[in-house]
């Protein structure tokens, strides 16, 4: 009380101050007092910002651990965002786009499922790659090696045809900034020169046929 505020803002029923009461001293209780968040609740990052630090937290995640749900000062600064993180498909995919994020976590199965699957006529399921940048730390121990220093460049392969293919893309976490390619099966190559070849020679037939006359 004695004229503690905090401010709410971003997606939530009514952004605005607001005063810090004994009923709205917690956050879980000021966002339903700003009429809660305007998302999937799934995909809701809530930020407090407190002078000059920030803490993030899942807006499901204040209800599940009661410890996330933090006692307000009075300056506080309260921001509700969508998830932004995405992923790239490219390929042998049902879209090839740039995707959101629709949970907190994402397998390769599920983003794969996110862009329509595979494409059941072209696409060859031993080759799904997941493109990504991983810090030294993580791809030192990948590479079995101790002598990477800064981001590296790392193709992770999933072959779906294995008997543990699936399962091993189930348990494959996609991460903000992936790009997931699925290759051509290679009758579909076949297919393609095959078509610019006898296309090359229908046109020189034609041509022959043109000088002919």
């Amino acid at each position: 009380g004695d004229g503690a505020t905090v401010t709410v803002a971003g997606n939530v029923g009514a952004q605005g101050v607001y005063a810090i009461e004994r009923p709205t001293r917690k956050l879980s209780s000021m966002l339903a007092r700003a009429g809660g968040v305007g998302l999937a609740p799934e995909i809701a990052r809530v930020s407090v910002i407190r002078g000059t630090e920030t803490g993030e937290v899942w807006f499901n995640d204040i209800y599940r651990d009661d410890r996330l749900d933090i006692a307000l000062r009075s300056g506080d600064r309260i921001l509700v965002e969508q998830d932004n993180r995405t992923f790239t498909a490219l390929g042998a995919t049902g879209a090839q786009t740039r995707v959101t994020f629709e949970s907190q976590t994402l397998s390769a199965i599920e983003a794969i499922a996110q862009v329509g699957g595979l494409q059941s006529a072209v696409a060859d399921p031993t080759g799904v790659f997941v493109l990504r940048n991983e810090p030294a730390e993580i791809a030192n121990v990948v590479m079995g090696r101790t002598d990477l220093i800064g981001a590296q460049r790392l193709v992770y392969v999933l072959d779906l045809t294995q008997p543990n293919g699936l399962f091993l893309a189930r348990d494959f976490a996609i991460r903000d900034s992936d790009t997931v390619y699925v290759t051509e099966a290679p009758f579909v190559q076949w297919d393609k020169t095959l078509g610019a070849l006898t296309g090359s020679l229908a046109s020189a037939q034609a041509l022959n046929n043109l000088a002919g006359n």
